[in-house]
């Protein structure tokens, strides 16, 4: 069995066309069962024709599909973005569908099982914006007790028709080829998940490269501060500029968050982060944001579809935790390669309190 692979995506790095087949070729090893919990999916054009046909051969062929997708309320500040999903095209599939509802808390997974024995996840919708003008991070391993797991939250999900209380699957590890790999999900494990990764920080002695669009989770900011504050850890990364600022100014506003911006000023201007300046949300805007989302620590990369966010820990999402030396460091590369690509991460002008 090999170990996980990781396929970074970079802006204009790869087409849609390219991803589109790969995922239908995921597709069409299916002989039993699909299940797929996917936030956003929209693939107008060839590339969503190429995807869907190989859902209906999937479905013809005898295999048992089953889709969740979010289904997006009314969200102020777009953090994360809100979805493009049409339910009337996904429900005129042969497969079974089922909304889920994303208030107060989103349906955030991006995810396939195969078979109960073959993983995709990541940070990758499925859109052709995520597949093009963003940074982000496609998943796959085989592996039939980390594809137990998704196969659990997934019920959870379909069988409940709610995020609250999915995700409540132990981590425990499972070893896939030469790596030791756990599956965190949350609501059920999210503040548990938060501390798993700032502890991994903590206890890094050589480096730490965090990409993520958003670092809002007290555990996560709190240690990163006193890392930089400490001096001791080579530590760096990237984040999304454009929705930095949008949490910033929702910290303003409520108030009730404000307390985190000294932590999340340290830890942005006291380390070399870099901030992608993506083009702000708006309904028809492209979709360009630095949008891959993954720690690494040393030899262990967390890597899924969850913001280092407050709001992630109560959101369904899912991370694989990789123990991995080599993956490890070409993932840090990965990250350095990115956050070379973009000017100082910065707290905006006017938010310090």
């Amino acid at each position: 069995m090999p170990e996980p692979r990781i396929r970074p995506l970079r802006a204009g790095g790869q087409t849609p066309e390219e991803i589109g087949a790969t995922v239908a070729g995921f597709i069409d090893l299916a002989q039993h069962s699909l299940d797929l919990a996917l936030y956003d999916v929209r693939l107008p054009g060839p590339v969503g024709d190429l995807v869907a046909g190989a859902l209906r051969n999937a479905s013809a062929r005898g295999v048992a599909v089953r889709l969740v997708f979010n289904l997006d309320g009314v969200r102020r500040v777009p953090i994360p973005p809100p979805t493009q999903t049409k339910p009337e095209l996904l429900e005129a599939l042969p497969i079974d569908v089922r909304p889920i509802p994303g208030e107060p808390d989103l349906m955030h997974h991006k995810f396939v099982v195969r078979d109960g024995a073959a993983l995709w996840a990541g940070s990758t919708n499925w859109t052709l914006d995520s597949w093009s003008r963003e940074e982000n991070v496609i998943v796959t391993l085989d592996s039939p007790e980390i594809a137990r797991a998704y196969t659990r939250t997934f019920d959870q999900l379909w069988e409940r028709h709610r995020v609250e209380h999915s995700g409540d699957v132990e981590p425990v590890p499972v070893r896939v080829g030469d790596a030791t790999v756990r599956a965190w999900f949350s609501p059920s494990r999210g503040p548990a998940l938060s501390a798993r990764i700032a502890a991994a920080i903590a206890r890094a002695r050589r480096r730490v490269r965090i990409a993520s669009p958003v670092i809002t989770a007290a555990p996560i900011l709190a240690t990163l501060a006193q890392e930089v504050s400490d001096g001791r850890l080579d530590l760096a990364g990237v984040v999304d500029q454009t929705q930095i600022a949008q949490v910033v100014g929702q910290w303003k506003s409520n108030g009730t968050s404000s307390w985190k911006l000294p932590l999340l000023e340290r830890a942005l201007e006291g380390a070399p982060f870099s901030g992608k300046r993506s083009t702000p949300y708006a309904p028809g805007s492209v979709h360009d944001y630095m949008h891959a989302k993954m720690t690494v620590a040393d030899d262990t990369v967390f890597v899924g579809s969850f913001n280092l966010s407050h709001s992630g820990e109560r959101n369904a999402e899912n991370v694989l935790e990789i123990e991995h030396a080599a993956l490890a460091e070409r993932m840090a590369a990965y990250i350095d390669e990115i956050r070379a690509l973009y000017p100082p991460a910065d707290v905006p002008l006017g938010a310090k309190p």
